[in-house]
């Protein structure tokens, strides 16, 4: 089974759902358990996994705050992707 590269993962250059990312984060995951996996490319995908999760947690702060601000009644400004 060929390893999912970082093009998979980017789904051809649109920026990844917060769903596409926990995906890839899987992925990596099972890859590094997998314990076939040399340490440089281990530390690659550690460091994609680390960046994928600071990107998830930004959006789901962003997310946080639009459910505040409509819950306040407050006007909100939509969601931006990430630029890839």
């Amino acid at each position: 089974m060929s390893e999912p590269t970082e093009t998979d993962a980017t789904q051809a250059g649109k920026p990844l759902t917060l769903e596409g990312r926990l995906s890839r984060l899987e992925e990596i995951l099972a890859l590094l358990e997998a314990d076939e996996v040399e340490l440089e490319r281990a530390l690659q995908l550690f460091e994609e996994g680390v960046g994928l999760v600071r990107d998830a947690e930004r959006v789901l702060a962003e997310t946080e705050l639009r459910v505040e601000e409509l819950l306040a009644g407050g006007a909100t400004a939509p969601l931006e992707e990430p630029e890839a």
